[in-house]
Parts: structure tokens; sequence; C-alpha cells
């Protein structure tokens, strides 16, 4: 968290705001160790002056392309947010990083627990982090046959493959969960075992839960909000995500909460059987 909805509707909400604008200072950068690459003084020397051109997404992370080739990449990880505020407004001791634009206002990078990480890329650093991400799965090429020949032969299991970034691009813990309940699929199934069937159900199932939480501007659990400062609302549409032992809509069984691969996974044991269940 934030997830591919979440980083999505950060660089909508942050376009807007912030292209045809120069980055005119670092005003605050107090947890160096945030900056990946280059090297502190290179990202200094290197970001001031630059014009923000585009500001777009690739997995979960939120791509700022800048002038002279270079793109500012940030990846948000647990608890970041990237704000736009008022020369008026003032960071925190959450503020790690604060970006002055030539308009007064400032970007602000807010990350309670530390976990973001900021890159400056060239065309051949960004080439590599395009590549060590699979399909976007709301993109052209992502088919359900697409879907399958990914799942073929898998044996990992069927939730820790839909978290595999390398994989598939930007789905993470709230909507492997979704999907999965839409499509009627227990998370434990290995990802090769999938029912040839039940792929297109899984497929639009991907395509829907993540299209319909960035029309919901994302899942404010804890620290998401929009680069306006805005919550988003998706978390009032969970359908099986954060609803342990509350009825499944769909047949009222209440929703069982389970750990895999280190995170909680929220099912339903009538809807979503494991094909040894019956």
């Amino acid at each position: 968290m934030p997830e591919l909805p979440e980083v999505e509707t950060v660089a909508r909400s942050l376009a807007p705001q912030v292209v045809g604008r120069r980055i005119a200072a670092i005003e605050k950068l107090d947890w160096e160790r945030m900056v990946e690459t280059p090297d502190l003084p290179d990202f200094r020397a290197l970001i001031v002056g630059r014009e923000v051109l585009a500001v777009g997404r690739r997995a979960k992370w939120l791509l700022a392309t800048l002038d002279a080739g270079w793109t500012l990449a940030v990846h948000l990880r647990m608890s970041g947010n990237l704000i736009v505020r008022g020369p008026e407004g003032a960071p925190d001791a959450h503020t790690h990083l604060v970006l002055a634009l030539d308009d007064g206002r400032r970007i602000f990078f807010e990350d309670q627990r530390k976990f973001g990480r900021v890159r400056l890329l060239g065309p051949d650093g960004l080439a590599l982090l395009d590549a060590a991400h699979g399909p976007e799965p709301l993109g052209d090429t992502f088919s359900a046959e697409h879907l399958g020949r990914i799942l073929a032969g898998r044996r990992t299991k069927l939730k820790p493959l839909l978290l595999d970034q390398a994989a598939i691009a930007g789905i993470g813990n709230i909507y492997a969960s979704e999907a999965l309940w839409m499509a009627r699929l227990h998370p434990l199934i290995p990802a090769g075992d999938t029912p040839p069937e039940r792929v297109p159900a899984l497929h639009a199932a991907i395509r829907q839960v993540l299209e319909e939480a960035i029309a919901n501007q994302g899942s404010s659990l804890r620290n998401y909000r929009n680069s306006y400062g805005e919550r988003g609302q998706n978390q009032d549409h969970f359908r099986v995500y954060d609803r342990e032992g509350q009825p499944c809509e769909r047949c009222g069984e209440p929703i069982t909460r389970v750990v895999i691969a280190q995170r909680s996974t929220f099912y339903c044991p009538s809807c979503q059987r494991l094909p040894s269940d019956g």
C-alpha cells in the first residue's frame, strides 16, 4: 500500500499541479537513505532547475518526466504521500523531502515509516526499471490469454503470484484479495492449477477491481492521500478485504482471514473453495 490505483490517483492529481513548472530548489532532505540513485551530490545538482514535462506511473512507481532526459521515480511504499502545498505550508517531522517549484508551491514527500524511495533516472535506468516489472494489468496487451500464459505451469500459489511485480505489475494485497473473491478462486490454488475456464473471470476481475478503485480515488486505510491531500473512498466498497467475520455479500458465509506470504488475505470459504474441498 499504496498499490496501482493509489499511485495512479496520485499521478493524475499531481500532473495538473506541476506539469510545466520547474524545480527551483530542494528545501528539505533529512532522510538521505530515501534517495537510492544517484549519490546525493549528483541528485541535488541534477534535479534543481529541471522542468516537469509529464507525470505518469509504471507498476507502483510514480514517474515524473523531467527535461534533459531525466525521470524522477518515486515509490511511496507503506506510508508515503506526495502532496502539493502552498508557500505557507510548513513541513512536519514526517516530511522528509520538499521540492520547491518556481511558482512558490512545494511538493512534500511525507512518509511516517521512512520506507519510501526516490530515484533520479536517465534513459538506461528507466529502461531497467521498466524491464523489472511485468505487464500492466490495465494495458492493452494484458489479455486473458496473456494471463493464462503467466499462470501456466507455475507452482507458486495464486495469491503470491498476483503480488509478484515481475509477473504482473502493480497489484498489491488489497486488490489481489478482491479480484480472487470476484473470480471465485481460492488464494492457495497453485497458479498453474487455475481452471482454464476461470482464467477469463480472473482477468476480468483484476481489471474491474483496479478500475473501480481508480474511479473511487484509491483506498485510504491509514495514511494514503492524493496530491491534494484528499482521502480516497474505495475502502467503503471492499467486498472481502478487511472484512473478517462479516458476511460474504454473495453467499452470507463469514469472511475468513489467513496469513499468506506474511500478508493478511481475506476470502470466502464457501465461494472460494480449494479443489480438494469439493
